[in-house]
């Protein structure tokens, strides 16, 4: 059982946000999908998200009660399930939407490549713990970058390009916390950009039109770029306060595509105005500002560099989701975190989020 003392370290603005965040992602996917789903089923993502929801709180509860260091244990063990979970969607994975990255599991269909981020957080900060103070020289780096490069060729494979760039973000972020050396950082991202022209080589022909119509969606305005053109003509209509709770016209009549998935925060947009977008906006930042702190009040570099990881995840995933919505950014079908329908995605957030509440809590080495 989980003593008093431990239960007064928790992170109560982090569990108010969260809960905020997870009760508005059922108001609007409830809107967004109510016409697609009639009849009796007409809530039926609804009930599906909310029910794996509560679902993950039970799980968060029941890891709060072992300490986080035990996954630094597993962290080998985990990073192995990882591969072979990324090797077993490329033979016995189903394909949509153009991608196969899925496994179908009775009634579920689950995505690991989302579940690789987290499994990666933890895998990673034990690496990068055993080899502190030892991120001098390039040399050093590539053990790092090999550990961080299996996984992300594995989903890069499938193909899924947005999912691949989170991984270079957290392994970004969890190296500068690390302490690479900041010539080090900068050569590496100034290669990487150099290396665009012949990155350019390699992506699929929907990926490089992606790129092509986020600089001009008239490019193809009913094809690859009909997404951002109609995000964008959603949030525009909201204005201030919005349309209105289901009477969203992009949304509600099927103009804006994914719209309780990759574009949901278009829903808000249009159906809350700038008011609602500004709310959920300040939410996000009050729960990265919170994993900042946990990460800086860690009691060891391990919960540090797992709070670090998680925090780096969570923000890359805001900032581009929402600078995809907005049109800022290449649409790359990154979900908004705790807002997007998916199970998969859904799971590996609460359980990030459980396990910053468990290094909060145990943040102090000695508890009197």
């Amino acid at each position: 059982m989980l003593s008093r003392r431990l239960l007064k370290n928790l992170d109560f603005t982090v569990i108010a946000v969260t809960v905020l965040l997870v009760l508005i992602s059922l108001v609007i996917i409830g809107s967004a999908t109510h016409i697609n789903t009639p009849g009796e089923d007409r809530y039926w993502y609804v009930q599906r998200q909310g029910l794996f929801a509560l679902a993950n709180l039970a799980v968060i509860f029941l890891l709060l009660h072992f300490d986080y260091k035990m996954l630094g244990k597993y962290a080998n063990i985990l990073y192995a399930v990882n591969l072979i979970m990324l090797l077993a969607v490329m033979f016995v994975g189903h394909s949509a939407l153009g991608a196969q990255r899925w496994i179908q599991i009775g009634p579920i269909s689950l995505q690991p490549s989302e579940f690789a981020k987290l499994i990666m957080i933890v895998s990673l900060a034990h690496l990068l713990e055993k080899r502190q103070g030892r991120l001098n020289t390039y040399k050093d780096l590539v053990p790092i970058f090999a550990f961080v490069g299996v996984p992300f060729l594995l989903v890069l494979k499938q193909p899924d390009l947005g999912t691949s760039l989170v991984f270079i973000a957290i392994l970004f972020g969890m190296l500068f916390i690390a302490g690479i050396r900041m010539k080090h950082l900068l050569t590496i991202i100034g290669a990487g950009l150099a290396f665009m022209p012949i990155f350019w080589h390699f992506l699929k022909d929907y990926q490089k039109m992606r790129l092509t119509v986020f600089l001009d969606p008239n490019v193809d305005p009913l094809g690859s770029g009909y997404h951002i053109i109609q995000s964008k003509i959603a949030i525009g209509s909201g204005m201030l306060f919005g349309k209105g709770l289901f009477a969203g016209t992009q949304s509600q009549l099927n103009f804006l595509p994914e719209n309780h998935t990759d574009f949901i925060f278009a829903v808000i947009g249009e159906e809350f105005g700038f008011v609602g977008s500004f709310v959920v906006l300040a939410l996000y930042l009050i729960l990265l500002y919170r994993g900042v702190k946990v990460a800086g009040e860690a009691r060891d570099s391990f919960g540090m560099l797992l709070a670090t990881g998680i925090t780096s995840m969570l923000a890359f995933h805001v900032l581009v989701n929402v600078g995809m919505t907005a049109g800022i950014m290449p649409v790359t079908g990154i979900p908004l975190p705790l807002m997007s329908y998916g199970v998969s995605s859904l799971t590996t957030n609460l359980v990030s989020i459980g396990i910053l509440l468990n290094i909060y809590m145990r943040r102090q080495k000695i508890l009197f």
